[in-house]
């Protein structure tokens, strides 16, 4: 199948589960009659330590305290493989308090349930209520601090250590590396009695976190005696720097190598944008695991191979490879970027039976999929079904009803958003403001604008600065925008004048949008997007002449025009068209539609926009030009093959053109349907002859 028309089969192996939301509440019963010992130990040994069913655990210990075991009770909890819930810490400590006769068994174990649900001033309180504590209590006291970065406290610990092992300097090295005191990290090290493996293996993580790579490579070199540790840690730090060239002659040296050997170089080549070398590695690896095929998956995702991206993810399903959240977001960032909202609704789906759709990573990610796909509705929906939301929740809705066009609706969520006690950042206020430049709000966007350092500790950027000078330009006040440049504390940059620019083509002020057009070629020669705003700007003033020369000029420096394309999902497959596109098999039926659409957009008072054509033609021409832009075509398709009922969601990769957007106002009205269209700067809602947008875009 020849021509720019791409029919690609993206995720029918990928069907939408069948999920029973059906629960039952497990019944448990307690007995009053006593059981003997020797029944209780039977019960303990049944509770293996890979048994992950917390309710079986509690009501194993809750068996032992009633029948006054507390040692067996203890015994349970220290055998669980999960001791995360805070309530069963103090579980631990009610049973604790309970025993007549404590050991230093109950003690350490104690410690560590504080230690390791983070509970770090309960365990320095415990732990100053008594003296004679083993040597592995102080080094279980130091690594919380430690973890907790509280580099001071680890350090009192270790000094007052009546003893130390080569874990106890070990801990502490590590401590002082992690926090980037990388002198006194060395000092100690230069000084431990016992230099083993694992403390040469801290010095060089740490001289690797500092982004010390000499230091890092010189401390490796002499080790006397490395582990897949050492080796990984070296590699990794060439493969943050970019230097893959010598992570590359590092991984081939490697005596042994194990997953995470294979997983950072694919990582690393992915991330460097060659992807090519990460695919090579991947399918030479001797066995692959979740990170593998996730790292494989963001590969694809972050260089724009959207397609082989979702393959792999269906491949890691077919390969019985468990779906992790790293896999799940990978494949919802994919599903955002080209707008493939059935299988984002798919892959909710599975998020769902997964139990992952709660939590802020993930559902961050699926938040973010459903405003970029065109369904604000369900983006609202997955919002509120975050438990715990973050910053970049609620960013990402307020940005997503920024780029729908609800203003007002993004106001709203941001003033929620400060009730919550979350607090505003750089990001929040970017957003907002392009909230209010969207749904034209001058008043509100100054004001927050200049509210930011004083409500919110934000010291405007440059990026606010080309929010306000887009937000005053798209509003008419291109003077008050001049003036707000020419007053802020940075000089602008291409983007600051580009929304000058734009501005001054709405307005069709011709002097003022050649002024930003020239110094933004001065910074940004081959910004070939500049080139086509003064272009449509000369055309739209009839200075045909003018026209020509951008072409010209383009032409002369080698600055090539982006192709316009536009796509859209219809039962699992992206069809993409661009202008005058005769290569799609239905092309006779989207034609001949087009033609039957014409008359009646005629009959309904369109007329085109012929003035957006920046060729100096006859009008004839430049009308049939118009008539079939890669968005109309698009559309067309929609209509034909999209059930009745549905809304037709289409996304085009540069600006829609004035002639599309009005065309397509009246198409709605005609069809009797809603119609999505996401370009490249905002989502356009059509129906019943209107737009959300309200024509200021």
């Amino acid at each position: 199948m020849g021509g720019n028309y791409r029919l690609r089969q993206l995720h029918s192996s990928c069907p939408i589960p069948t999920i029973n939301f059906k629960s039952a509440k497990p019944k448990i019963s307690y007995s009053s009659k006593k059981t003997s010992t020797s029944q209780n130990n039977k019960k303990l040994q049944n509770f293996s330590t890979t048994d992950s069913d917390i309710v079986k655990w509690n009501i194993a210990i809750t068996t032992h305290m009633r029948n006054g075991l507390c040692e067996s009770a203890l015994r349970v909890f220290n055998s669980m493989s999960r001791r995360s819930s805070n309530a069963f810490v103090d579980e631990a400590r009610e049973i604790f308090d309970k025993m007549p006769l404590k050991n230093g068994i109950s003690w350490n174990g104690l410690l560590a349930a504080y230690v390791q649900n983070g509970r770090i001033e309960d365990a320095k309180r415990l732990f100053e209520s008594k003296m004679d504590w083993t040597l592995v209590s102080w080094n279980c006291l130091m690594g919380g601090f430690v973890r907790k970065r509280r580099l001071l406290d680890a350090r009192s610990v270790f000094d007052r250590m009546p003893v130390r092992d080569e874990i106890s300097w070990n801990t502490i090295i590590t401590g002082y590396a992690q926090n980037g005191e990388m002198e006194e990290a060395r000092r100690l090290f230069e000084e431990s009695p016992i230099q083993d493996v694992f403390a040469w293996t801290a010095m060089v993580s740490g001289y690797v976190q500092n982004g010390k790579l000499d230091e890092a490579r010189s401390i490796f070199d002499r080790m006397p005696e490395k582990n897949s540790v050492s080796w990984n840690a070296m590699i990794a730090g060439y493969v943050q720097c970019k230097r893959m060239d010598m992570a590359r002659e590092l991984f081939e040296e490697m005596p042994s190598r194990d997953a995470s050997s294979w997983n950072t170089m694919i990582t690393g080549y992915a991330q460097s944008g060659y992807i090519a070398h990460a695919r090579n590695l991947f399918d030479n690896m001797p066995q692959r695991d979740s990170i593998s095929w996730s790292a494989m998956i963001a590969g694809y995702s972050q260089n724009g191979c959207s397609e082989e991206a979702l393959h792999f993810f269906v491949e890691m399903q077919r390969d019985c490879e468990r779906l992790n959240r790293s896999s799940f977001t990978c494949a919802l960032s994919t599903c955002s970027s080209i707008a493939a909202l059935e299988l984002g609704k798919q892959l909710h789906c599975r998020l769902v039976k997964a139990g992952y759709q709660t939590g802020c990573y993930v559902g961050n990610a699926l938040l973010a999929m459903y405003c970029k796909c065109g369904s604000i509705d369900e983006a609202r929906d997955a919002f509120q079904e975050i438990l715990e939301k973050d910053v970049v929740s609620w960013n990402t809705m307020i940005h997503g009803y920024a780029r729908h066009g609800f203003g007002e609706e993004a106001l709203t969520v941001f003033e929620l958003m400060k009730t919550t006690g979350i607090r505003p950042d750089d990001a929040t206020m970017v957003s907002v403001l392009a909230a209010c430049s969207h749904a034209g709000l001058v008043d509100q966007g100054s004001e927050y604008f200049y509210s930011m350092n004083r409500d919110y500790g934000i010291t405007a950027k440059l990026v606010h600065y080309t929010c306000m000078v887009d937000l005053l330009g798209r509003a008419g006040q291109l003077e008050e925008a001049q003036n707000l440049m020419k007053n802020m504390p940075f000089e602008p940059d291409a983007a600051t004048w580009g929304a000058l620019l734009g501005a001054s083509r709405i307005h069709g002020n011709t002097e003022l949008g050649e002024k930003a057009a020239q110094i933004i070629f001065e910074m940004e020669p081959h910004n070939s997007g500049m080139y086509i705003l003064l272009s449509k700007l000369y055309a739209a003033s009839g200075r045909w002449s003018d026209a020509g020369k951008m072409r010209l000029e383009m032409r002369n420096k080698g600055v090539k025009k982006v192709p316009g394309y536009s796509w859209l999902e219809v039962q699992n497959k992206i069809h993409t068209f661009k202008v005058g596109d005769t290569s799609h098999p239905h092309t006779d039926k989207i034609y001949t539609f087009l033609e039957e659409m014409d008359l009646k957009l005629k009959q309904e008072g369109y007329i085109s926009s012929t003035k957006m054509v920046f060729h100096d033609v006859e009008e004839e021409e430049k009308v049939h030009m118009l008539k079939y832009h890669s968005e109309k075509l698009a559309v067309a398709y929609g209509i034909l093959y999209i059930p009745a009922g549905r809304p037709i969601r289409v996304i085009k990769n540069l600006r829609v053109c004035e002639d599309c957007h009005n065309a397509i106002k009246y198409i709605s009205k005609i069809v009797g349907r809603l119609i999505i269209l996401r370009d490249n700067h905002r989502f356009h809602y059509f129906e019943g002859g209107s737009c959300s947008c309200r024509d200021f875009w």
